[in-house]
């Protein structure tokens, strides 16, 4: 099965910096302590773990097409920056008042036991966590409710994120197939559908750990916590909501991340960033 990735698709580094001289509220995200803490939650996370994607993708990079090994080299580049500003970023949390230890801690257990697998697994999860972060960029890009309220540099860090992420949503997809071009159609859909179901379930799982955690810190816990943190992702904004018909088409037959082009959404948000900056200027 050939790679559908488009032929005149770009990926283009962009070297960006938020928020370095800005004191982030709390409760940046609208004054929402529930929508705040789940992004939170989120963003601390991103550092190891693009660290963990550009190893994985890495690993596999030898005797790819040429084409594929350009797009590998950008990706590289812009999750070496989306990490360093996810760092930045998890600093003024931090200095909010939020203690992240135990979250960090469950991620490099995470870290350690994939350590452990063969890296085609890790490549696999890696692919499937793409995805994720594929799906929640488009909708972070495509309603404004979901950055509703945020001081403007947060904002514009987390769609600035969101457009790489969806402009390089099929590297990792198009290693894995590379890396498994001797495997029957069978197999490879086993294998990776198997993946992002044991994906999916950690990722939810320790989210939404991570957001109670958090929201324990702001004196928020019990059903309250549950039922508000249930609303925000199916509710209104609604994020797990809005993302789960783009889960669902990864294990349709004939499944690839550019089977929906959606670059418009990236030429909108570059569009609105740029005129933003005018204003401002």
């Amino acid at each position: 099965m050939k790679a559908k990735t488009p032929a005149d698709l770009t990926i283009t580094p962009r070297d960006r910096r938020f928020g370095r001289d800005a004191k982030q509220a709390r409760w940046w995200l609208g004054g929402d302590p529930i929508a705040s803490a789940f992004m939170n939650a989120l963003s601390v996370t991103f550092p190891k773990g693009e660290a963990f994607f550009i190893e994985s993708v890495k690993a596999f990079r030898d005797g790819v097409p040429d084409k594929l090994a350009q797009e590998i080299r950008a990706f590289v580049q812009q999750e070496v920056m989306h990490s360093r500003e996810h760092v930045a970023f998890n600093r003024r949390v931090t200095d909010a008042g939020y203690d992240v230890s135990r979250l960090e801690a469950r991620i490099d257990q995470v870290l350690a036991e994939a350590a452990e697998r063969p890296k085609i697994a890790s490549l696999a999860a890696t692919m499937a966590l793409e995805h994720y972060t594929a799906i929640l960029a488009a909708e972070i890009l495509r309603n404004p409710k979901q950055m509703k309220g945020a001081d403007a540099e947060s904002a514009a860090m987390w769609r600035w994120h969101a457009i790489e992420e969806v402009e390089h949503k099929g590297v990792a997809y198009d290693t894995w197939m590379h890396a498994t071009r001797d495997w029957s159609r069978w197999q490879r859909w086993k294998i990776k559908s198997l993946m992002m179901l044991v994906i999916t379930t950690k990722f939810w799982k320790h989210r939404i750990e991570g957001t109670l955690d958090l929201l324990r810190q702001d004196g928020i816990s019990g059903p309250k916590a549950w039922a508000r943190l249930a609303w925000y992702l199916v509710g209104s904004p609604g994020l797990l909501r809005k993302i789960a018909p783009g889960w669902v088409a990864f294990f349709l037959p004939g499944f690839h991340p550019w089977n929906h082009d959606d670059r418009a959404l990236i030429g909108k948000a570059e569009s609105d960033y740029a005129a933003a900056v005018a204003v401002a200027a």
